[in-house]
C-alpha cells in the first residue's frame, strides 16, 4: 500500500501541565512518561515531517509553554515554512514571551477556556486560570496573531454556548471551536459526570448553528457533535495514518493521540528510526490504514470512505477489540454500550475525577 501524504504534525512537547482538566487527552499514566526528546531531536523531527509533505505544525502537550526550548523549536518551524499553531492553556505566559514566540515562528494561537465565567473555568481546570486566559487573548490580538478560542463541551458547560460565542466576539477571535468531549484518556473514567443529555446537545447545536450563520465571514464557529449522540461515527483524524502524525512527549510516532493505548502493536520512537520510515512502513501506521482491516458491517458500508470505520481507540476502549465497528455507529453490534453509557450518565451526579499522578479506574 502506498502511504498517503501527511498534512499536519501534532507535537506533544510535554505531558506536564498546570491544569487538571477531567477530560484531558493525555495518557492516564502521564506522570510516568518523561520529556524524552531534546531540542535537537525535536528540530530533526520537524525537518523529517516537512520532507514528508507536512505543512502544518501544532505545538501542544500538556502545556508546551513549559518547554524552555519552545522558541528554538518555533524558529526551526519558521525556517521550514511550517504554519505553526501554539495550542495552550495560557499558563504560564507573559506578553514578552508571547512576543518572542511570535518573532521566533508562532503563526497562530489556540487558547483553551474551560467555561465562560471565572468560577466555572477555574473549577473545571482545577486551578485559577480564567483571568490569565483573558489577558493572553488580549496579548494575542495586540501582537496581530490569529486567535482560536477552544472550549471542550460537556455537561457542566454545554448550556453556555451562547455565552461562549459572545466571549469569542468580545475577544476578537477569528475562530471558535466548540468540541464535545471525546471519551478517551481522562474523559473515559469521567464519562458519567461529563456526558450531556441529547436535549442539551441539541439545544447547543442550534445555538452554534445560528451563530455560525450570523458570524460568517467574521468568526468561524465550529461545533463538533459527541460520538455518543450520533448514529454514525465521525472520521477520526481524517482516517488512520492518512493526514496526521502525532509525536508524543516520550518520542512515540502515532496516527492519533490515544493510539498508544492499543495493545499488540509495536509503536516506534522517532529516536530509533526516521519519521519517513515510520510513516510509510511501520506496523502501527499500517495497522488500520485503508480498508483491508475492516469487517462487516464496515466493509460493505457506503460510508466507509467517509468515516473510515470510526475511531479505533474508541472501539478498543469500549469493546476490547480495536478492529471492531466503532460502537458510536448505530450499525455496530455493540451500539448498546453507547446507549447504556447515556443512561448511566443521566443517573450520575456531576463530580469530577481530576487529572493527577495516579491512574484512575475505567468504567
Amino acid at each position: 500500500m502506498t502511504a498517503p501524504r501527511p498534512w499536519t504534525l501534532v507535537a506533544e512537547l510535554t505531558y506536564r501541565c498546570p491544569l487538571r482538566c477531567p477530560y484531558c487527552s493525555n495518557p492516564l499514566d502521564w506522570a510516568k512518561r518523561r520529556d524524552a526528546l531534546s531540542t535537537a531531536e525535536w528540530c530533526r523531527v520537524l525537518e523529517e515531517a516537512e520532507a514528508l509533505g507536512v505543512v502544518g505544525l501544532n505545538l501542544t502537550g500538556g502545556e508546551p509553554l513549559l518547554r524552555d526550548d519552545l522558541e528554538a523549536i518555533a524558529r526551526t518551524a519558521r525556517r521550514l515554512e511550517l504554519y505553526t499553531t501554539l495550542i495552550t492553556s495560557g499558563l504560564p505566559l507573559t506578553r514578552e514571551r508571547l512576543a518572542a514566540l511570535a518573532s521566533a515562528g508562532i503563526d497562530a494561537v489556540q487558547l483553551s477556556v474551560q467555561d465562560v465565567t471565572e468560577a466555572g473555568c477555574d473549577r473545571i481546570a482545577g486551578t485559577r486560570s480564567f483571568e490569565q486566559k483573558l489577558a493572553v487573548a488580549g496579548w494575542v490580538k495586540e501582537l496581530g496573531l490569529p486567535l482560536t478560542l477552544n472550549m471542550v463541551l460537556h455537561r457542566s458547560n454545554i448550556g453556555h454556548v451562547a455565552e461562549a460565542v459572545a466571549l469569542a466576539e468580545r475577544l476578537g477571535a477569528e475562530r471558535l471551536e466548540l468540541a464535545n468531549t471525546q471519551y478517551l484518556g481522562w474523559a473515559l473514567p469521567n464519562r458519567a459526570a461529563l456526558l450531556p443529555s441529547p436535549e442539551q446537545v441539541g439545544a447547543a447545536r442550534d445555538i452554534a448553528s445560528a451563530a455560525r450563520d450570523r458570524l460568517r465571514g467574521r468568526i468561524d464557529v465550529l461545533f463538533v457533535l459527541p460520538d455518543y449522540m450520533s448514529d454514525r461515527p465521525r472520521p477520526c483524524m481524517d482516517g488512520w495514518g492518512e493526514r496526521f502524525i502525532v509525536v508524543t512527549a516520550d518520542g512515540l510516532a502515532l496516527p492519533c493521540h490515544a493510539a498508544h493505548s492499543l495493545p499488540n502493536i509495536t509503536w516506534e520512537k522517532v529516536t530509533d528510526r526516521p519519521l519517513v520510515e515510520i510513516w510509510r512502513d511501520s506496523e502501527g501506521f499500517n495497522a488500520y490504514r485503508g480498508e483491508g482491516w475492516m469487517r462487516e458491517p464496515c466493509r460493505s458500508c457506503d460510508r466507509r470512505t467517509k468515516d473510515h470505520g470510526g475511531c479505533r481507540c474508541q472501539a478498543f476502549a469500549l469493546t476490547g477489540d480495536a478492529a471492531a465497528t466503532d460502537p458510536a455507529c448505530g450499525l455496530s453490534p455493540d451500539h448498546a454500550l453507547i446507549l447504556a453509557a447515556r443512561e448511566a450518565a443521566a443517573r450520575h451526579e456531576e463530580a469530577f475525577l481530576y487529572r493527577s499522578g495516579r491512574v484512575p479506574a475505567l468504567p
